[in-house]
């Protein structure tokens, strides 16, 4: 049971805490300020880059849960196997590909909902073996996002200093999707994008792949039609190292805003 004037209702790590709703419970928990930050919106939840509305998912309270059961059985054990990324000796932590032909069916949510499923492992593990959690040990990108400050330094006519401080954020997130140890690319099937866009995608997860960094993809593109987005020995090594998991139905963005 939930106490008032806890931050037991507000952080991914309740259900894994002892002291969760109890007096300790509070903004000056340790484990609060370093996962959520002290206000809520902050922490290695905030670095990770996910929107307000994902913030505090994780799979055991995702509104997708209920419509993809099938689906949900498969991530909760892929969860399972985050406890590797402490072992060097330990089987390869594979990636997942989130589809549907329909968009809408919760494949945003449920990605989300890995980011926090890392962090709460990643820090939890690393604070029992006496480690310093990564400051960004996952991160969320939004791959249309990300395009649209490519565009925002590309275009005709775009004033410099217009375009220098978007193009040192587009450069940026390039280096943390390169760089951290956990990645959502979420929405990657961006057929309309330019070669050199399309490029610089191919590098990030060309790079991940090399380095054995799981990443977690959603796509309305099937995994087997990758080959119409990326090259096709990329996506041949795409399909080798990921785990295919189908969302099923149709839209639910009138009732909850969900990908």
């Amino acid at each position: 049971m939930t106490s008032a004037g806890t931050n037991e209702s507000k952080c991914v790590l309740a259900a894994h805490c002892k002291n969760a709703g109890g007096p300790s419970c509070n903004a000056m928990c340790g484990a609060w300020v370093g996962v959520m930050g002290h206000n809520g919106r902050g922490g290695r939840v905030a670095a990770a880059g996910l929107p307000d509305d994902y913030a505090r998912l994780t799979l055991a309270n995702s509104p997708a849960r209920d419509n993809q059961a099938s689906a949900y059985r498969k991530l909760a054990l892929y969860a399972d196997t985050f406890s590797r990324q402490f072992d060097p000796e330990a089987e390869r932590i594979k990636s997942l590909y989130l589809y549907s032909d329909e968009p809408g069916t919760g494949k945003t949510t449920s990605a989300a909902a890995l980011v926090n499923e890392w962090i709460i492992r990643h820090y939890i593990g690393s604070i029992q073996r006496g480690l310093t959690p990564h400051e960004r040990p996952a991160l969320f990108v939004d791959v249309n996002a990300w395009q649209t400050l490519f565009l925002g330094f590309n275009r005709s006519h775009v004033p410099q200093e217009t375009a220098e401080p978007i193009a040192r954020e587009y450069y940026a997130m390039e280096q943390r999707a390169k760089a951290a140890p956990f990645v959502v690319l979420d929405d990657i099937g961006v057929r309309s994008a330019s070669d050199a866009f399309r490029a610089d995608l191919h590098g990030v997860v060309n790079h991940r792949v090399t380095n054995g960094l799981p990443t977690v993809y959603t796509s309305n593109v099937a995994l087997a039609d990758l080959s119409a987005i990326f090259d096709r020995r990329l996506a041949d090594r795409i399909r080798d190292m990921c785990v295919d998991v189908a969302f099923v139905g149709e839209s639910k963005r009138g009732i909850r805003k969900s990908a």
